[in-house]
């Protein structure tokens, strides 16, 4: 090597060793020197001598060197500090080809020069390297400390492969040869790593998806609050029954005596000598008739939609429950609607409570309507015994002695 080579790979070393700061992991010595052993190689393959060897291994050590002042505009500071020692060292005519072939390294450039293409390539030999995985590492460390940009594992590979796939390419014939093979290699790697964290990635979107059914899905409730809503729902339906009943008694006794009526009574009405009969008949009737009345209304069943729909189950308007809000809906409907208020601990609850409430204001119903048609029962049979009574004493008293 000539003492003018000696004297560059000295300064960048320096250079670096001084002024790079630590955070620059991947763009460091290491990389540097990496690459000045790359650029030989294709050099030496690619047949460059003379002055254009100088220059290729010059741009390789001092291509680097502008990330100690900025991170944006580094090529062109690199190529500032190059010129800088290019000068000192009487070497102003090797300035335009270290230039070039400096700024040949950004992304955006497409070299020109056959020693541009050169150290353009070998700046990206780790693609083509067995070791990518390490590399590309160090340099997702170094934009996380320089830039504070984190990417996530998908991320990451995803920008690989988009780089290595349609962002990339060697540009010399012995690059193409030493390294596109290896580089296809890494690029079958970083898929079948997508697929991998993908996968993981699915897994775990699942797995919250889970957790966050469970979470809102009701947990099981106390034995008390269980025990308090099966007791007052079995004390509501047990004094339905219990009307239901008292109201078929009043029915069925009533319509004996409207039999009995129609066919003991009714008949010895046609005869004069009985129309004293007929007031106190018409009362004991009508009575009877009204109690009828009430005892069927107390037992009537009310009719309901039987329908709701999305928003009311989204809104919680509706009572899934109660059979009366549901029995025109297709099964597919109700199951879903059952799903969605299973998810929801204080709209099963909800629900639980209103049909409590709305089986006591039926009750209350019930029971009043029953008040009234006992009333009404024992107010018809006591007038109608007096109506009777009264008829009779008005009968014999104007009935004419033998």
């Amino acid at each position: 090597m000539s003492v003018f080579l000696e004297k560059a790979e000295s300064y960048a070393l320096d250079y670096l060793n001084n002024n790079l700061e630590k955070k620059f992991v991947y763009h460091s010595i290491a990389h540097t020197q990496r690459v000045v052993e790359k650029a030989k190689e294709l050099g030496e393959s690619e047949k460059i001598e003379g002055e254009d060897l100088e220059a290729l291994i010059v741009s390789a050590w001092f291509h680097d060197t502008g990330y100690s002042k900025s991170l944006t505009t580094h090529e062109e500071e690199s190529v500032g500090i190059a010129s800088e020692f290019l000068k000192k060292e009487g070497k102003e005519d090797l300035i335009p080809k270290v230039s070039e072939a400096i700024l040949a390294t950004r992304m955006s450039a497409i070299p020109e020069t056959l020693v541009g293409k050169v150290l353009r390539d070998a700046d990206c030999s780790h693609l083509g390297s067995k070791n990518y995985d390490e590399f590309s590492e160090l340099l997702r460390k170094e934009l996380e400390l320089t830039k504070n940009i984190n990417f996530s594992d998908s991320e990451w590979i995803a920008n690989n492969i988009s780089f290595l796939s349609s962002g990339h390419q060697f540009y010399t014939k012995s690059a193409i040869k030493s390294w596109e093979k290896q580089k296809g290699k890494n690029l079958a790697q970083l898929l079948k790593s997508e697929k991998k964290v993908n996968q993981e990635l699915s897994k775990m979107k699942q797995k919250k998806e889970e957790l966050a059914f469970k979470k809102n899905k009701i947990e099981l409730p106390e034995r008390g609050i269980e025990t308090m809503f099966r007791v007052a729902l079995r004390n509501h339906i047990t004094l339905s029954d219990i009307a239901d009943t008292k109201a078929n008694i009043l029915l069925s006794v009533n319509a004996i005596i409207i039999s009995m009526a129609l066919s003991t009574l009714i008949p010895k009405l046609d005869n004069p000598s009985n129309s004293y009969l007929v007031i106190p008949s018409i009362i004991f009737i009508v009575f009877t008739v009204v109690s009828i009345v009430l005892s069927i209304l107390a037992t009537r069943p009310n009719i309901t939609q039987g329908k709701f729909t999305k928003e009311d189950v989204a809104q919680k308007k509706v009572n899934l429950i109660f059979f009366g809000n549901f029995h025109k809906m297709s099964l597919s409907e109700f199951e879903w609607a059952m799903d969605e208020m299973l998810k929801d601990r204080d709209y099963l609850y909800g629900s639980l409570t209103k049909d409590l409430y709305f089986l006591g204001l039926v009750l209350n119903r019930k029971y009043n309507i029953l008040r009234t048609t006992y009333t009404v029962f024992m107010i018809g049979i006591i007038v109608s015994v007096i109506a009777f009574a009264v008829a009779f004493y008005i009968q014999g008293h104007t009935t004419p002695m033998g």
